[in-house]
């Protein structure tokens, strides 16, 4: 109580005002959110790995899956499979990249991939629950980062 009637002390304005006393405001533009698309960023990369081993997984070792690949969804050899996970793969780790320079088109490209990639391993699910889980989890996350704060790391010109 040592501050006077109607003059907050320091918790009073941390809780209305978060970040206040913090060594400076965000670079012009851009806002604490920054963080969300960073994340899907790296994300979007390691899935993109994560994708790549499972094309070379499908495409060197198709004994490996828990059902032929007659007993998928979509009938098609491991080695098909192998060719969309590696192209995905490669897609998302350049995407990903792309992303962290704030480029509008990766942002699109991002969004875009992520679906493709969870419809993919929605389909692909049969013969690797887990991973392809893990795969939409990660796609999902994504998605979200990208079209909510989006915006947040766009180019300044």
């Amino acid at each position: 109580m040592g501050t006077m009637r109607g003059a907050p002390d320091m918790s009073q304005r941390d809780r209305v005002h978060p970040g206040a006393g913090s060594a400076g405001p965000p670079a012009a533009g851009r806002s604490m959110w920054t963080g969300w698309i960073v994340f899907a960023a790296v994300i979007l990369f390691l899935g993109g790995l994560l994708q790549i081993m499972e094309g070379l997984v499908a495409l060197f070792d198709e004994g490996y899956y828990a059902v032929g690949s007659d007993g998928l969804v979509v009938h098609v050899d491991y080695t098909v499979w192998g060719v969309v996970h590696l192209l995905v793969g490669t897609l998302a780790c350049l995407i990903g990249i792309g992303l962290l320079t704030g480029n509008m088109v990766a942002r699109g490209a991002a969004v875009f991939l992520a679906g493709f990639s969870a419809l993919a391993n929605l389909v692909f699910l049969e013969a690797s629950p887990a991973w392809s889980l893990l795969i939409i989890a990660l796609d999902v996350v994504v998605i979200y980062a990208v079209v909510v704060h989006g915006g947040e790391l766009e180019s300044r010109s």
